[in-house]
C-alpha cells in the first residue's frame, strides 16, 4: 500500500508538472508567433501602401522593421517578386537573390512557419499582397530567437524539479505515516488472532478504524464468541456422553451383580432384572448409534447413494414406525400430502434426518398434543414441514440448536434420552442434499421445521460444471 500510494502520487505529480510545462511552451510559442505575425502584417501593409514594392517604400518602413527585429532579437528580410532581397535588417544580404523552398511556397500563396529548437529560433514567411490586384508582389521573412521562451521553460523545469522533489519527500513521509496508521488496527487484530490461536484469549478487544475494518473485527469477535460457545458445548457434551455411557453400564453391572449375589432367583424377579438390563442396553445403543451416524455423515457427499424415491411413501413409513411412541405419549400424528413427489435422494440418510425431526416433535410435545407433517413441491424443490404443539424453543437458542453437542434443556434431554446430535445429523443430511432447513418456534406454543431439498440431486462436480456454464 505504501508503494502504491507513493508511485501513484508521484506519477500524478510528474504528469501534472509535465503537462504544465508543455502547456506553457505551446501557449507561449503560439502567442509569440501570433504577435510577430500581426506586426509582420502591419509592416507588409505599410510597404505596399502605394501598390508598389520598391526600395523607397521599404525604406519608409525600415525603422519599424529594425525596431521589431531588435525587440524580438531577430532578423527581417524583404524579397520582391524577382526573389531579390531589397531589405535585410542585418544589412548583409541586400541586393542578393534568395531562393528557398519557404519563399517559393509563399509566392504560391502558402504561409511558412518553421521552428528549430536546436538553433533556438523560429522563421515566419508572410506574403506581401497588392491591395488591388491581390497578387503577391513580395515576401516578408522574419526570423526571431526563442531564447526567452526556452529559458523560461528551463527555469520552470528546474523549479518543477525542486518542487517535485520536495513534494515527493512529503508524499513518502505522508504515505509512511498514513499506512502505519492504517495497518495499526490489523496489527492489533493479528495479535488477537495469535492469542486466540494460542488459547490465551476469550474475547476480542474492540479496535476502531475505518468502517470495513470494524466490520471485520466485529465478525472475528462473533467468530470467537461462537467458537467459545462451541468449545463449551463440546466439553459439556463430552462430559454428558461420558456420564450417559457410563450410567447404563453402571446400572447393568449393579443389576447383574444383584442377580449373581442371589443363589436362588425367582423367574419373576429374574425377568424384571432382565427387562431393566435390556432398557439400559437400548439406551447405550442409541447413544452409540447417534455418534456413529454423525461420524459417517462427516465423510462428505462422495458416499451419497442417490435413487429416485417416492417421498410420500417414505414419510408414511417414518410415521408408521414412530406411531407407537406417539400413542404412548398421546400425541396425534397427521400427514398432509399436497401431491405425489418423487425425488433423487439418499433414502437412508434422508429417512434418518426426517425421523429425527418427527421424533423430536413427539418427545418434546405436550400430552394430547399433535404433530403435523406436510409434503409439497414445485418445479425445482420439494418441501417437508414438521409442526408440533410442543414446548417450543427459546429465541436465543434457535441459532444454536443445529450445533453439535448443543441441547436446549439439558435435564429434559437427558430424561428423553437426547444426546444433542439429532438436529446436527439432520442439518448435515439436508446440506449434503444441497438443501436448506429453517426453524420457527415460540416457547409453549410449538415449533415448525421446514426442509427444502432439490428434486434432482447434483453432485459437487456437476454443480461446478453448471456454475461454469452459467458464468460463460
Amino acid at each position: 500500500m505504501f508503494l502504491v500510494i507513493t508511485v501513484i502520487s508521484t506519477l500524478i505529480m510528474v504528469i501534472y508538472l509535465g503537462t504544465l510545462i508543455s502547456t506553457y511552451d505551446e501557449r507561449a510559442y503560439a502567442f509569440k508567433v501570433s504577435e510577430i505575425q500581426g506586426y509582420g502584417n502591419v509592416i507588409a501593409n505599410k510597404i505596399i501602401t502605394n501598390g508598389i514594392l520598391s526600395a523607397a517604400s521599404v525604406a519608409d518602413a525600415s525603422a519599424e522593421m529594425s525596431a521589431l527585429a531588435e525587440i524580438y532579437d531577430g532578423r527581417i528580410i524583404v524579397v520582391d517578386d524577382n526573389l531579390k532581397i531589397i531589405k535585410d535588417t542585418y544589412g548583409l544580404e541586400e541586393g542578393k537573390t534568395l531562393i528557398s523552398e519557404e519563399t517559393i511556397l509563399t509566392f504560391r500563396g502558402t504561409n511558412s512557419l518553421y521552428r528549430n529548437n536546436e538553433e533556438r529560433y523560429v522563421e515566419l514567411t508572410l506574403p506581401i499582397i497588392h491591395p488591388t490586384t491581390k497578387n503577391i508582389t513580395g515576401a516578408l521573412i522574419m526570423s526571431f530567437s526563442l531564447d526567452s521562451i526556452l529559458n523560461m521553460e528551463k527555469n520552470l523545469r528546474d523549479t518543477a524539479g525542486v518542487v517535485g522533489t520536495l513534494v515527493f519527500i512529503v508524499l513518502v513521509v505522508f504515505a509512511a505515516i498514513y499506512v502505519r496508521w492504517l495497518v495499526r488496527p490489523f496489527r492489533r487484530l493479528k495479535v488477537s488472532m495469535d492469542n486466540f490461536t494460542d488459547g490465551y484469549i476469550d474475547t476480542v478487544k474492540s479496535v476502531h478504524g475505518f468502517t470495513e475494518f470494524e466490520a471485520v473485527n466485529d465478525s472475528f469477535a462473533r467468530m470467537i464468541e461462537r467458537a467459545n460457545a462451541l468449545e463449551s458445548s463440546r466439553q459439556e457434551f463430552v462430559s454428558n456422553v461420558s456420564h450417559e455411557l457410563k450410567t447404563p453400564m453402571t446400572s447393568i453391572k449393579v443389576l447383574a451383580d444383584s442377580l449373581l449375589s442371589q443363589e436362588e432367583v425367582s423367574n419373576e424377579l429374574y425377568r424384571e432384572f432382565m427387562v431393566d438390563i435390556n432398557e439400559e442396553i437400548e439406551r447405550e445403543n442409541k447413544i452409540i448409534n447417534d455418534l456413529l451416524s454423525l461420524v459417517k455423515l462427516d465423510k462428505k457427499s462422495g458416499e451419497m447413494n442417490i435413487t429416485n424415491v417416492n417421498m410420500n411413501e417414505m414419510i408414511e413409513q417414518i410415521l408408521k414406525r414412530l406411531q407407537p411412541i406417539a400413542e404412548q405419549k398421546g400425541v396425534e400424528l397427521v400427514f398432509e400430502s399436497f401431491r405425489n413427489v418423487v425425488a433423487g435422494v439418499d433414502e437412508v440418510k434422508l429417512s434418518l434426518a426426517l425421523t429425527n425431526l418427527v421424533e423430536n416433535a413427539i418427545k418434546y410435545n405436550v400430552e394430547d398434543g399433535w404433530v403435523r407433517v406436510s409434503l409439497n413441491a414445485d418445479h425445482k424443490y420439494f418441501f417437508v414441514k414438521v409442526s408440533d404443539s410442543g414446548i417450543g424453543i427459546p429465541k436465543e437458542a434457535q441459532d444454536l440448536i443445529f450445533d453439535r453437542f448443543y441441547r436446549v434443556d439439558k435435564a429434559r434431554s437427558r430424561g428423553t434420552g437426547g444426546t444433542g446430535l439429532g438436529l446436527s445429523i439432520t442439518k448435515n443430511v439436508v446440506i449434503m442434499h444441497k438443501g436448506a432447513i429453517k426453524v420457527f418456534s415460540k416457547e409453549n406454543e410449538g415449533t415448525t421445521f421446514t426442509v427444502r431439498i432439490p428434486l434432482n440431486y447434483r453432485s459437487p462436480i456437476e454443480g461446478e460444471v453448471e456454475e461454469a456454464q452459467d458464468e460463460e
